[in-house]
């Protein structure tokens, strides 16, 4: 369940959070709705709970959890896992996955559903400490390989904090905007510090002019072969109405369609043999593909434009079998035989892939593969402070706590003014 990608997506996962709540202080739907799991998943269940008192509360992992926020729950190697940042990823797991089953109007989280052979609940503590491990781990990790944090890290978290205060309604506010989403001041100033040293370490290990630096070569083998992804362009003459698919008993379609008359069907084959002999003698056959593409091809839209006249980038096992087979067994530039599928008789011609297009998910992939390589070397170790949480009961006290920020964010509303829609708290953390 962990995705150790989340790394580049810290900023904008916390600063969402944020936002969204600082839109519900001037009652601005757009903020509300601005991508934050949080709000998103939470808001019904906000609205169901006690408000929690917030008087006397300066840690709200103490006030929801009953640990302090500095708490070691676990080691991983030499690295301490706080309470603080697993609260964080337990809640940001847990708001994902209720926003999922919200989509099929579950209003309670079903905490005994097995995963991998795991409750929901031991699931996402799981998820939750591999990923709080990995950010323990990074800043010693990356240390050793010589990447520091920027010199201006924590000028821009405390220029981002500045921002969102004023978003928020004032330090009080922000503080406890931020408990609502399982943070602290301090905490959010980690985190980033955290991200920028994974920015540093990757574009010191796979950066422009690195010994790491992925080739054209390597790039274009990880999205062949790694990914499946293949481009390619179709001429098609079908012999199907594809306006009359042909349904089962219980009306479901079977994925065919009703057959042209075999007199027209004949036709279409006479002219793909001819399309494909004025292809195969052409010396830009390129060119003259795209052309006959634009003169013949049905694979068209609504007011017959050719539907993708660029070529389709696609993956293995999207197309229909007969296209698919015969795209991938061209090498880019050439033009397959005529190809009969469910639709008719195409010609395909198999375009090149770009390296450029891909070289981001290469480095990603491979820093993901070496954060992993981390993870199994130094697999979090538990201690007894850990087997105080229960991610369920803990999630039903944050949701109080939430309901007491709520209340006092609809308090403000009435004196607040332009600052609501949260947008300038996105715009600083960048």
């Amino acid at each position: 369940m962990m995705n150790l990608k989340r790394l580049g997506a810290l900023s904008l996962s916390v600063v969402l959070a944020l936002s969204a709540l600082s839109g519900c202080k001037s009652g601005n739907d757009e903020g509300q709705s601005s991508g934050s799991s949080q709000t998103d998943a939470s808001s019904s269940s906000v609205t169901q709970v006690e408000p929690m008192d917030l008087t006397g509360v300066t840690d709200p992992y103490l006030a929801a959890a009953g640990l302090a926020g500095d708490t070691v729950v676990a080691t991983a190697g030499e690295a301490e896992i706080t309470a603080d940042s697993l609260l964080y990823w337990l809640t940001y797991g847990i708001d994902g996955s209720a926003q999922y089953y919200s989509m099929f109007g579950m209003g309670e989280m079903p905490w005994d559903t097995e995963v991998d052979g795991k409750t929901l609940e031991d699931a996402l503590m799981d998820s939750a400490l591999q990923t709080a491990a990995l950010y323990a781990l990074l800043p010693g990790l990356a240390e050793q390989e010589g990447a520091a944090a920027s010199p201006d890290v924590d000028q821009r978290a405390e220029e981002a904090l500045a921002s969102m205060a004023k978003d928020s309604g004032g330090e009080e506010m922000l503080d406890h905007a931020l408990w609502g989403s399982a943070l602290t001041r301090d905490l959010f100033k980690q985190m980033m510090r955290v991200n920028d040293m994974n920015g540093q370490l990757q574009d010191k290990l796979y950066g422009e002019g690195t010994a790491g630096y992925p080739s054209d070569a390597q790039v274009l083998s990880y999205a062949q072969d790694e990914k499946g992804v293949y481009r390619a362009k179709h001429i098609l003459l079908k012999t199907v109405d594809t306006d009359k698919p042909i349904t089962d008993e219980n009306g479901n379609p079977t994925g065919k369609y009703e057959a042209l008359d075999d007199a027209v069907v004949a036709e279409k084959k006479a002219l793909a043999e001819d399309l494909l002999s004025q292809l195969q003698a052409a010396e830009d056959k390129e060119a003259l593909f795209d052309r006959l593409m634009e003169e013949h091809s049905e694979d068209t839209d609504a007011a017959g434009a050719v539907n993708s006249p660029d070529g389709y980038t696609t993956v293995k096992g999207q197309m229909v079998e007969p296209f698919e087979k015969a795209a991938l067994a061209l090498k880019d530039g050439e033009i397959s035989g005529i190809v009969e599928s469910v639709y008719g008789y195409h010609i395909i011609l198999r375009l090149p892939l770009n390296p450029s297009d891909y070289r981001t998910d290469y480095i990603a992939d491979r820093m993901a593969q070496l954060q992993q390589g981390w993870l199994d070397a130094n697999p979090p170790q538990p201690t007894e402070e850990l087997e105080k949480i229960a991610p369920s009961e803990f999630y039903g006290k944050l949701q109080s706590l939430r309901a007491a920020v709520q209340e006092e964010l609809e308090a403000l509303a009435p004196d607040s003014s332009a600052s609501g829609s949260g947008s300038s708290a996105g715009s600083s953390a960048g």
